[in-house]
C-alpha cells in the first residue's frame, strides 16, 4: 500500500494474468481505499475488490456503505468485499486525529449492524452508543449481487463477532498454525447465533516474497516491531508461540531503545510471519495457510529487495502457481 497507484495496478493485471479472483487494499496514511479499488477495477476488470480493512473510526457506518455500494455499482459482476476492523490507537489517534473507543467490540457490533442495514437500500434509523441515523436510505441502487461484510479480527472476541454478524473474517499477520484456534472461534460465534457453519468465510493475508533473509531481514524487523508493539497484536504473537519476542520487543521500546527492539524480532518470527524464499518456499507458505483452515488467502507481496518491482512480480506468480 505503500508504493505507486501505476505499481498497484501494474500487479492487479499481473494477477488477472495469473488467475487471481481479487485484489485487495489496505489503507493508513498512503492511498485511499476506495478510489484506489475503483482505478484497479478499471486497470483490471473482472477481479473482486475488497478493503483489507478500513479503520472503523474513519468513516461512518452509513459512509462506508456507500463506498462499498459505488463500488458494487461500477464492477456489478464481481465481489465486492467491505472489510473493517478496530484498527489501532495509533493510527485512529495519533495519525487521524479520532477517537479509539474504550469499548471495541460493542462499536464493532453497532458498525457491522448499522452497515449492513444500510446495504439494504431500506430506510434506516437507527440509535446506538456510538452511531445513529434517521431515516437514512443508500441512495445507490444495486441488483441482487450486494457488497459482504469483513471484518478483521485476531482475538477470541472479535473472532466470534465475526462468526455471529459478518460475511468474512479477515486474518492478518498470523503463522498458518495459528489459524485452526482463528476458524474454532469463528464457527462457535456462527453456532451461537444460530448460522450454519461455514457463513463466515476465512480469509487471511499471507505475508510473501520470493526474496532471500538478507534482504528482508531489517524490513521485516520493523514490519513486525510495527505490530508488536499493539496491544491486540502483541495478545495474537504471544498465543502463536512468540511471547519471548513480544516481551522483548515492547520492554526495549518502553526503554526507548529502538534498534534493541528491532533486534529482538526473531529468524523465527519472520520465517513464520513475514516468510520469504524462493518460489517452491512461497508456493508452500500459501499451501500451509489453505490447509490451515484458510478458504480464501490473499497473497500480500513483500517488495523486498533491490528491485522491488521484480520482487512482486516473482511473488505473485510463484503464489498463483499453488
Amino acid at each position: 500500500m505503500t508504493l505507486p497507484p501505476a505499481v498497484q495496478a501494474a500487479a492487479a493485471r499481473r494477477a488477472a494474468e495469473r488467475g487471481y479472483t481479487s485484489v485487495w487494499t489496505a489503507e493508513t496514511t498512503g492511498a485511499e481505499a476506495f478510489a484506489s479499488l475503483a482505478a484497479l477495477g478499471g486497470a483490471a476488470p473482472g477481479l473482486g475488490l475488497g478493503t483489507g480493512v478500513l479503520a472503523l473510526q474513519l468513516r461512518t457506518p452509513m459512509l462506508a456503505a456507500m463506498g462499498a455500494a459505488t463500488l458494487q455499482s461500477l464492477q456489478p459482476d464481481v465481489d465486492v468485499h467491505l472489510g473493517v476492523g478496530i484498527s489501532s490507537p495509533v493510527v485512529v489517534g495519533a495519525w487521524h486525529g479520532a477517537t479509539y473507543e474504550r469499548r471495541p467490540l460493542a462499536q464493532t457490533r453497532e458498525y457491522l449492524t448499522l452497515v449492513r442495514e444500510c446495504l439494504s437500500g431500506e430506510v434506516v434509523t437507527f440509535q446506538g452508543d456510538y452511531y445513529r441515523c434517521r431515516k437514512f436510505r443508500l441512495g445507490v441502487r444495486l441488483g441482487e449481487r450486494r457488497p459482504k461484510l469483513v471484518l478483521g479480527a485476531l482475538n477470541e472476541k472479535m473472532l466470534r463477532l465475526a462468526g455471529e454478524l459478518a460475511d468474512g473474517v479477515l486474518l492478518n499477520y498470523l503463522p498458518a498454525t495459528a489459524v485452526p484456534w482463528c476458524v474454532q472461534q469463528v464457527r462457535a460465534g456462527e453456532a451461537a447465533a444460530g448460522r450454519a457453519p461455514g457463513s463466515c468465510e476465512v480469509l487471511a493475508y499471507v505475508h510473501v516474497g520470493v526474496t532471500d533473509l538478507a534482504s528482508a531481514r531489517v524490513p521485516a524487523r520493523k514490519d513486525l516491531f510495527s505490530y508488536a508493539v499493539v496491544d491486540s497484536y502483541a495478545a495474537a504473537f504471544r498465543r502463536a508461540g512468540f511471547a519471548d519476542e513480544v516481551d522483548a520487543v515492547r520492554a526495549a521500546h518502553a526503554a526507548g531503545d529502538r534498534e534493541a527492539a528491532l533486534a529482538a524480532v526473531s529468524d523465527r518470527m519472520i520465517a513464520a510471519i513475514d516468510i520469504v524464499g524462493d518460489a517452491g518456499h512461497v508456493r508452500e507458505a500459501v499451501a500451509a495457510y489453505r490447509a490451515a483452515g484458510v478458504e480464501h488467502p490473499i497473497v500480500m507481496p513483500l517488495p523486498w529487495g533491490a528491485d522491488r518491482d521484480a520482487v512482486i512480480a516473482a511473488t505473485i506468480d510463484a503464489a498463483a502457481a499453488g
